[in-house]
């Protein structure tokens, strides 16, 4: 089970460099992978995970014309939406790796799914490349270089605490310890069925 969760975070490095070559939310991804595989949603995964950074970073600038803003949300909020289809489709992949368990009486619950899990793993990777950057700025206080030197500290930790974590979460799937159930998001906002301000509107 650590086998699916080491890919992960090779993946993940892996595409956040790949986006920094040109460091352009434009860019068209070029994944490696072959589609339909894990691989393949993996590499995706982490790539929408860095370009919403880069988006979220560029909503913020105090000068941005709000036309472009506005623009720009939306395009987030796609973001958001095609990330949690991602996840929900990785999921997928989790519970046809253990549909043939038969979890033990006393089977527990996790508080989300492994791919859930994954998502957060992935954004990880993206903040430890980003904080690294500031470890590497030269225009900066010898105090905010300390201050993050030192969260990039934590953030590895992290790092290792998650994969250790992520691989027993799987292992305990895998013996039964645990059941997986998966709860689709069901976001109300993007529905235009559910959500009042559009579906008023007609």
């Amino acid at each position: 089970m650590t086998t699916i969760v080491e890919k992960s975070n090779r993946i993940f490095a892996q595409a956040v460099v790949d986006y920094h070559r040109t460091d352009n939310v434009d860019t068209p991804i070029q994944n490696p992978y072959a589609e339909g595989t894990i691989e393949h949603d993996l590499y995706l995964k982490n790539w929408i995970d860095v370009v919403q950074w880069h988006l979220e970073d560029i909503i913020r600038d105090p000068q941005i014309d709000p036309v472009a803003a506005l623009a720009l949300k939306r395009r987030i909020d796609k973001s958001n939406q095609d990330r949690t289809d991602l996840v929900e489709r990785i999921d997928s992949y989790f519970r046809d790796m253990f549909r043939d368990v038969k979890p033990q009486p006393d089977a527990r619950l996790n508080t989300e799914s492994p791919a859930w899990a994954i998502d957060r793993l992935s954004i990880l990777h993206v903040k430890i490349y980003h904080m690294q950057e500031q470890v590497d700025r030269k225009d900066v206080s010898e105090a905010q270089h300390a201050q993050c030197v030192g969260k990039l500290e934590v953030l590895h930790e992290q790092l290792k605490d998650m994969t250790t974590s992520i691989s027993q979460l799987l292992e305990d799937y895998a013996k039964g310890v645990k059941v997986m159930k998966v709860y689709r998001q069901m976001k109300m906002y993007n529905d235009p069925s559910l959500n009042p301000v559009l579906y008023g509107k007609k």
